[in-house]
């Protein structure tokens, strides 16, 4: 059963990656920020444990890291789901759920920096998209995950 509702969560991470990537377009188009390539960066230290250069933008990588984060985390929220742990309340957690796993895979292997380093509007442009991530995901998990038969009737 919980197998079932993490496949369908990272479905729902798909979803919510979608929604993400969506909104950063529309961002970058008001801001005029360029796309990011940490993901690939992240992706390529993980595998090869050497960091690779600030200047390499590999776009299949930046995809596979940036759509496979977004399916993995998604199936913890299916799992939520199944759990009982739904709504609006769930979905802000798993914001920082999504945040934590970037985060801690960017620093970990050296090619991200620490958010505190950031800009304000760097900061706020990563949080606003992985709420918006988070709260797609959390919404399409919350309708194709049914509650495990043993939390029906319990909140």
């Amino acid at each position: 059963m919980l197998g079932r509702a993490a496949m369908r969560g990272a479905l729902a991470g798909l979803a919510g990656t979608a929604a993400m990537t969506l909104a950063e377009k529309a961002e970058q188009q008001v801001t005029h920020r360029p796309n990011s390539y940490v993901p690939a960066r992240t992706l390529t230290a993980l595998l090869t444990r050497r960091r690779p250069p600030g200047s390499e933008r590999p776009l299949v990588r930046n995809h596979l890291m940036h759509w496979g984060t977004g399916a993995t985390v998604g199936a913890l929220r299916g799992i939520w789901s199944a759990s009982g742990l739904r709504g609006w309340r769930a979905s802000a957690w798993h914001t920082s759920v999504r945040l934590a796993t970037d985060q801690t895979l960017e620093n970990a292997t050296g090619v991200g920096a620490p958010p505190w380093t950031w800009s304000r509007r760097d900061q706020v442009v990563d949080v606003a998209g992985k709420a918006v991530y988070s709260f797609v995901t959390g919404a399409v998990a919350d309708a194709l995950v049914p509650l495990a038969p043993d939390r029906r009737g319990r909140y």
